[in-house]
């Protein structure tokens, strides 16, 4: 009898999706869903702890595929920091538009769930962030004083509660191909920082770094 290879994360991630979208709920735990797809428990819990850990690591993983392929073209000299932002940001929403009901379905539509989905998006985020090269982002020279003198955290935190709202953007986004999803990235990465010189919006986006931090609490 021939041995069965060992499960990998990558044909989890694909048994797990597969599940999800033809039950539309979780297995009933970690030895059924093992059984069923004819490994031991044991190989599950090399890869992960339990069914949300599988979750929020999803988005996280099409984000890290997303660094990869976009890292050719990013490497170029000549390339500025917020094409490299876009470039990632593109490949990563085709790789959401790609797995769109999986997504949807985990994201589902409880926004402090969505939070607990994304933390493990969120640290490689800000570590991808952290990579780029802010002086020479034109947007920032041509702010004001104070949002120039942003702190590296500060501006991490802008850029996530950017993507956060790219991603429910997408989420809702009804045109063909999601290509209004495509357009809202481009021109909120400038705008988005023109608007926090406005002060109601400063206040907004104030508000909106609180209560994240707040449900990242409830955690």
């Amino acid at each position: 009898m021939l041995e069965q290879p060992k499960i990998t994360k990558e044909k989890i991630f694909e048994l797990y999706g597969d599940y999800l979208l033809n039950h539309g709920e979780k297995p009933k735990n970690v030895y059924w869903f093992a059984k069923e797809n004819h490994f031991e428990e044991k190989e599950f819990y090399h890869h992960f702890s339990g069914f949300e850990q599988i979750e929020k690591e999803m988005l996280n993983h099409l984000f890290i595929k997303s660094l990869e392929l976009a890292a050719e073209v990013n490497s170029s000299e000549d390339i500025t920091a917020k094409e490299k932002l876009l470039n990632v940001y593109y490949i990563f929403f085709e790789n959401l538009t790609m797995n769109r009901s999986l997504v949807l379905s985990i994201l589902g539509k409880d926004k402090i769930q969505n939070i607990k989905i994304l933390q493990n998006l969120r640290e490689t985020h800000r570590q991808f962030i952290g990579t780029l090269d802010f002086k020479e982002w034109e947007i920032f020279e041509k702010a004001k004083q104070d949002i120039r003198k942003f702190s590296e955290k500060s501006r991490q935190e802008a850029l996530w509660l950017h993507l956060v709202s790219a991603i429910d953007f997408w989420k809702k986004d009804t045109s063909s191909d999601f290509e209004k999803t495509d357009i809202f990235i481009e021109k909120t990465i400038d705008t988005g920082f023109e608007l926090i010189e406005n002060e109601p919006l400063r206040k907004v986006f104030d508000l909106g770094k609180f209560l994240w931090k707040e449900k990242f609490k409830m955690g």
